[in-house]
């Protein structure tokens, strides 16, 4: 099933049963079973029905649904299209039209990021440090690189990785970075991993 589809289940009664309420008893009961069907049908609309004009994100709606012959058709309306429900209607509502959906960042390729940290590895250039170090843990995280070891120099704490598929082996300082120089490493990096 779409899951853009709205669904809704309208009770449908079926024709009266009779039952006796004893068998002494001239008196009866109706009892009325119901049948439950269920219709599927489109989304809401990008345009008003009544106007052409496009729906804003976040705006009220008004949405019918009109029976033609054996089908059901949607039909979406702006406040200012809205006359009222349209004959045949077998059902109404008001609801939002919904904000536009963020789409997600593009995910980076892991072997775009191990190739950008070998050449980083390759220049040991001073610069990249807080770069490389940023990479190594986004590479952990993808599971590119595995910690092997550690070692002490001085203050100074190295990791040793291990490469999961080969390319070789790394050693990356381990840097006291806080929360926005992270997030502003990440941004950077992305922006050169987009230039690869």
């Amino acid at each position: 099933m779409d899951p853009s589809c709205v669904i809704f289940t309208f009770p449908i009664p079926s024709p009266p049963r009779l039952t006796p309420f004893s068998e002494s008893s001239g008196n009866v009961r109706q009892s009325r079973v119901r049948q439950r069907m269920e219709y599927e049908f489109r989304p809401l609309g990008k345009v008003c029905a009544g106007t052409g004009q496009p729906f804003q994100p976040g705006a009220v709606c008004f949405s019918v649904l009109v029976q033609k012959g054996e089908d059901f058709e949607r039909l979406d309306f702006s406040p200012a299209g809205w006359k009222g429900p349209p004959e045949n209607t077998v059902a109404q509502w008001k609801c939002t039209v919904p904000l536009p959906v963020e789409t997600k960042k593009k995910l980076v390729d892991p072997d775009a990021m191990m190739t950008l940290f070998d050449r980083m590895t390759e220049e040991a250039n001073p610069l990249d440090e807080k770069l490389r170090y940023i990479l190594s843990i986004l590479l952990v995280r993808m599971k590119r690189l595995k910690q092997e070891s550690s070692r002490w120099e001085g203050d100074n704490e190295f990791i040793q990785y291990i490469s999961t598929q080969g390319e070789g082996t790394y050693e990356v300082r381990i840097l006291q970075l806080d929360d926005a120089e992270m997030q502003s490493l990440q941004d950077a990096l992305n922006a050169r991993l987009a230039l690869e």
